[in-house]
């Protein structure tokens, strides 16, 4: 049963991280060139809030229960995109000391090589 289960969640996953319009956005965000795009989609979070909102108002005026699901959907995603703005600024900031360092690197190396053919030119 509780492989049954596994079986059923790594499947749900798996779709919903494929075909779900939000979460092939966040993942082509999460990319190197999408980077910086993290935080223009942080404004995407303010049509979910709104149409969340519009969802509540609807629910207390007599609407159907099941809005109540598409109230919850509306605030997971709205946070998936507030959350995406910092956490895309934290991995460019990581992502461009690395670039720095290697860059550093291969400076120091070509220096070196140089100064090793003109010490054998020399000698």
């Amino acid at each position: 049963m509780l492989r049954l289960l596994w079986a059923a969640s790594v499947r749900t996953r798996y779709f919903l991280r494929r075909y779900m319009p939000t979460n092939i956005l966040l993942d082509l965000i999460r990319t190197r060139r999408g980077l910086k795009w993290g935080i223009p989609a942080m404004l995407l979070a303010a049509p979910y809030l709104l149409a969340a909102s519009i969802c509540t108002n609807l629910i207390a005026n007599g609407g159907p229960g099941w809005l109540n699901l598409l109230v919850i959907l509306f605030i997971w995603n709205a946070l998936k995109f507030l959350i995406i703005g910092p956490v895309s600024l934290v991995l460019l900031f990581r992502i461009r000391i690395h670039e720095a360092a290697e860059r550093r690197r291969v400076r120091r190396q070509s220096e070196a090589m140089k100064s090793a053919r003109y010490a054998t030119i020399g000698a």
